[in-house]
């Protein structure tokens, strides 16, 4: 029972709206950043090194070059913070983990590129299209929530009279 009652659970918060990916992709991921009262989308474009985990959980590792510097940075596959994940190029290879990347630069870092037919291109292009079109929804909803919030914090300002604080004496 409490089994069921789980997978109910957690199949209501996986997202379908991500493309499929696997590792040695070239990915871009669009998350979003708060700070202090204000929302923004940042980039982070690179090679999905490996995942892991399934359902909810599921994780998946991006790794980029920074300046010469290599930057890895784990996302929660089904979070609220994803905007949208582009698949930027297919990659071909053999092994689940890429962490040997780790130890190289330039050159030595790429991935293989996986050439894709017109069929699969086309696949390709609809995900994108669906996963932008699920990107301008959150934001369009983000945008109405705060106009909500908003409008209905200004009323109730308003209205509401200043208490006065009480009073104690002690003697």
């Amino acid at each position: 029972m409490n089994k069921q009652l789980v997978q109910q659970v957690t199949a209501t918060q996986i997202r379908p709206d991500l493309p499929e990916f696997s590792t040695g992709d070239t990915i871009r991921v669009s998350v979003r950043i708060r700070e202090n009262n204000k929302d923004r989308q940042q980039a982070f474009e690179g090679v999905c090194i490996f995942m892991r985990g399934s359902g909810v959980s599921k994780t998946f590792t991006v790794r980029k070059d920074s300046a010469g510097i290599g930057v890895e940075r784990t996302f929660l596959l089904n979070s609220p913070n994803i905007v949208f994940i582009e698949v930027v190029k297919h990659g071909k290879v053999r092994r689940k983990q890429l962490t040997y990347l780790r130890g190289r630069s330039g050159k030595a870092a790429k991935v293989k590129e996986l050439l894709l037919g017109e069929e699969q291109r086309k696949a390709l292009e609809e995900q994108r299209r669906i996963s932008r079109e699920a990107a301008e929804k959150h934001a369009a909803k983000l945008a109405a929530d705060k106009a909500a919030a908003a409008q209905a914090a200004a009323p109730a300002a308003e209205e509401t009279p200043a208490a006065e604080a009480p009073t104690t004496e002690t003697k």
